[in-house]
């Protein structure tokens, strides 16, 4: 499956901006488990699909806002503390890369780096987990660097003017309903990848591609 642009005549892309979780590493399959485990323990049970679409791609600062509004700060607090202790340990256990984005790496002759939701240090250990850290090592920005997160475009405009290149002459890859709309924001085409945990219909949507197997992706980049 994959939508066609409808970019026919945008300019030629110079730079790829890869999400990091669900895109690069098959984490969000980790973090859901342990949001499922914590909404249980502090009294918001959440289903899986409102975990999607309430907190994948969204900065930690923004996913704490929303605990803290519905359970209290202790709360809150208690949440932020455990979950990264919790996903640190099956990160270390579980971890591994989307399938295929190695080869699409490989097979990729574009320039690239990382914008990512996740803070530097989590990236550095799960990056560094999969083996993809030396991919990308000077080339990961973080929403710790800007000042709002997804959806907005300022994290997606920050790796732009980092690297150099114009907006429209930029692509992202992301997994997640808030970094494709963040990726509208910011002027730049979007492919959206439907392999992971959220629906292709929530990635639809103008200069956007959904896709379901990173394989296709290099050969989309240039079609």
């Amino acid at each position: 499956m994959a939508a066609k642009p409808d970019h026919p005549t945008a300019p030629r892309i110079e730079l790829v901006i890869f999400d990091c979780d669900g895109v690069l590493v098959d984490s969000e399959p980790l973090a859901l488990r342990v949001c499922l485990e914590l909404g249980a323990e502090l009294g918001w049970p959440l289903t899986e699909r409102e975990i999607v679409d309430r907190f994948l791609g969204r900065s930690e600062r923004a996913v704490r806002a929303q605990v803290s509004e519905r359970l209290g700060e202790a709360a809150a607090d208690r949440w932020a503390e455990q979950y990264q202790l919790r996903l640190a340990e099956i990160i270390e256990e579980e971890l591994t890369e989307v399938d295929g984005i190695s080869e699409t790496l490989d097979a990729i002759d574009i320039p690239y780096c990382i914008a990512s939701s996740g803070r530097h240090e989590k990236m550095r250990r799960t990056l560094g987990r999969t083996g993809l850290y030396p991919r990308f090592a000077g080339r990961i920005f973080s929403a710790e660097e800007v000042a709002h997160g997804k959806p907005a475009p300022d994290l997606f405009l920050h790796a732009a003017r980092q690297m150099g290149v114009a907006p429209e002459r930029c692509a992202v890859v992301e997994d997640s309903q808030y970094g494709v709309q963040a990726a509208r924001a910011a002027g730049m085409r979007s492919f959206g990848y439907a392999g992971g945990l959220t629906p292709a219909e929530w990635l639809a949507g103008p200069g956007t591609v959904v896709f379901d197997d990173m394989r296709k992706l290099p050969a989309l980049l240039t079609a």
